[in-house]
């Protein structure tokens, strides 16, 4: 496994090293030892799968506020999806600013995104599906999320038509989220 830190302090790419024969390959995505060697241990507490079954589905940009915040760990197990992630966090010199990166079944990347995100992807292929460790347990009343097309965050999805959940088209601007919560606290 490779860790590449991203442009946003505490968000790591990780490339995973697939080893191959004519059966296919092997490859290890978790290893508690190399994870806390990379100072990235989590008590990771749930792991959920996500299928999409259109390409230009845009799920998110979802968060949860404390004491329910929680660090993901993604990954695109079929297909290929357009991973998002902004920075929520109190005291962060890119509060607000996002970044994003392509998962696939192809390039065997990860993404380790920490708390105090919003976390959404966009699907690029028919079928895709995501498959993310949390190390925090869902809490419906806790739930939150930005609106995909905000005009302070300007993201570059690669579709302006998504196809959204009624729960998504009511995500909340990034400052109607600063003047209700002001930031999410990262301790």
């Amino acid at each position: 496994m490779i860790f590449k830190e991203r442009d946003i302090r505490g968000v790591f790419e990780i490339i995973l090293a697939p080893r191959n024969d004519s059966r296919g390959f092997f490859m290890r995505t978790f290893d508690d030892s190399i994870f806390k060697e990379k100072g990235l241990d989590r008590n990771w507490v749930q792991e959920n799968h996500s299928r999409s079954e259109e390409k230009g589905i845009i799920r998110g940009l979802h968060f949860q506020l404390p004491p329910f915040s929680e660090s993901k760990m993604v990954r695109c197990v079929n297909g290929s999806v357009l991973d998002v992630f902004v920075d929520l966090r109190e005291d962060s010199e890119t509060f607000g600013q996002f970044d994003s990166i392509e998962l696939s079944a192809d390039n065997k990347k990860m993404i380790f995104i920490p708390r105090g995100f919003a976390h959404g992807f966009c699907t690029l292929t028919e079928v895709s599906e995501v498959v993310y460790k949390v190390d925090n347990f869902y809490s419906k009343e806790n739930e939150r999320g930005l609106l995909w097309n905000d005009k302070t965050i300007r993201i570059n999805w690669p579709t302006d038509k998504p196809i959204l959940s009624a729960k998504d088209e009511k995500n909340m601007t990034l400052k109607q989220f600063i003047t209700e919560y002001k930031h999410i606290s990262n301790k």
